[in-house]
């Protein structure tokens, strides 16, 4: 039985797990940092522990802290969230080791996931299509021989980890030594592991992504697939469910290959499988494996009514999924744009600072995961992820005319965001023409967004007295 979960999180997804446990008639007790202690989550949550200062290092990702923080608040079961310890082997060792439920899948399944050179392994012993690539390469020389082989542009990616983190794309032959240096130094120093790999890269794709969830006895099944093309340095910005302008016999087959994939793994929890489809011949292949929620994971709630988080939580306790494959319906369409304090107009920086105002839009079929409120101070140690609005429609313009005003609604003063970006963004033709590629946000949209905003800047100085 899981009856007191540790919250092993913080900001939105922490808010999330927290409502799940409410739900799902269990304890939460929030770890969270010395700068979380006021946080929203910390005043829902039912107990608090602090498991460390600011600095994640010293917090969040410290396994021994949150092990301790278990222990001493009694907890039986550690859900982990997304990014931080969520997909360390490590921590479900730990929590093995101490009697612990992990609120995720094996420590084993997390290696042989999270491993991008095995994932593709795997993938091919089930004849699942892979890019043009490579396994892993050891010196510049090799990359070499094989970026020939494969064609250039080349993508370098880490083996371990993910989140554009290690990825380096390169055009032509005399970028690629540099390149293999940098992306070797930053998969290194992210997440231990300099190992890298090549794919070819697809000029015109779209990314899209199987969330899965899978019991204990033995049943696997998938939540349909999700479209996050909107991307800029490989993060994505904006998400779909379903995934736009797909044909349906490919959706089928991209369906059951992230099924037969996490099937291998001996898989328990939920997960998501990503894939690369190639826009230009309607092809797929695969890309990688997410063993944890993940942030998009609403939009798939928005269309299925699934409540991904409550069945992690009762798969932890052994009970079986509540529906079957069968039972699954994609009903409407579901966008999702990320809010964060940054600064576009300024390449993005961080925008930490005290909200003075926090007045999200309200509405049917509208929802706002978010950790935030008008004082809060959006601290400078962490992702500047503040929430994500979420809408669903009877169709795709539905969804986007709902957004659209949603959007104009959503009122934010104290820091920069990222909603004047997707005020723009949810209007555009391309967007409702379902044009775009992993490329589009960056070549076609953002330097004319980005000049757009610079002349009405200027403009503005020029008339002000």
């Amino acid at each position: 039985m899981v009856q007191r979960v540790l919250v092993a999180n913080r900001g939105e997804i922490a808010m999330r797990v927290v409502r799940a446990c409410f739900d799902e008639g269990v304890t939460s007790v929030l770890a969270a940092s010395e700068a979380d202690l006021d946080s929203l989550p910390a005043r829902v949550a039912d107990e608090v522990v602090q498991i460390g200062p600011a600095s994640a290092t010293a917090s969040y990702l410290d396994v021994g802290a949150v092990i301790s923080a278990a222990l001493l608040t009694g907890c039986d079961a550690v859900h982990p969230g997304y990014g931080f310890l969520s997909e360390q082997p490590e921590l479900v060792e730990q929590c093995a080791r101490h009697g612990i439920t992990f609120v995720g899948p094996s420590a084993e399944s997390i290696r042989r996931g999270g491993d991008k050179i095995a994932a593709r392994e795997l993938a091919r012993g089930l004849d699942i299509p892979l890019g043009a690539g490579s396994d892993a390469i050891d010196t510049v020389e090799e990359a070499a021989d094989l970026a020939a082989r494969v064609g250039y542009p080349v993508l370098l990616k880490a083996a371990a980890g993910g989140g554009g983190r290690g990825m380096r794309r390169v055009d032509a032959p005399a970028q690629l030594a540099d390149a293999v240096v940098r992306a070797r130094a930053e998969a290194q120093s992210a997440f231990g592991d300099g190992r890298l790999y090549i794919e070819h890269y697809v000029e015109h794709a779209r990314h899209v992504e199987v969330q899965v969830l899978a019991d204990a006895l033995g049943t696997t099944v998938h939540l349909g697939d999700r479209d996050c093309s909107y991307q800029r340095r490989y993060q994505k910005l904006v998400e779909e469910a379903p995934a736009s302008a797909v044909p349906e016999e490919l959706r089928r087959r991209i369906g059951e290959a992230a099924v037969a994939l996490i099937s291998a793994l001996d898989y328990v929890g939920a997960g998501t499988v990503e894939f690369l489809v190639d826009v230009d011949r309607d092809t797929f292949s695969f890309l990688e494996v997410n063993t944890r929620v993940q942030v998009e994971h609403p939009v798939t709630e928005m269309v299925t009514g699934v409540d991904i988080v409550r069945e992690q939580l009762r798969i932890a306790a052994g009970k079986p999924l509540s529906f079957a494959q069968g039972d699954v319906r994609v009903s409407g369409h579901a966008i999702e744009f990320r809010i964060n304090a940054e600064s576009p107009d300024r390449g993005f920086v961080p925008s930490p600072g005290e909200l003075r105002v926090w007045r999200p839009p309200v509405g049917t079929d509208v929802r706002v995961d978010s950790h935030c409120f008008a004082g809060y101070r959006v601290p400078p140690h962490y992702d500047s992820l503040l929430g994500k609005l979420i809408c669903r429609g009877d169709t795709r313009d539905e969804a986007l005319d709902l957004a659209a005003r949603a959007l104009d609604a959503f009122d934010v003063a104290g820091v920069d965001t990222t909603l004047p970006l997707h005020r723009e963004l949810v209007r555009h033709p391309d967007v409702r023409g379902h044009r775009i590629t992993t490329r589009w946000v960056e070549e076609s949209f953002l330097p004319l967004w980005t000049a757009d905003r610079a002349r009405t800047a200027r403009a503005e100085r020029a008339a002000t007295p």
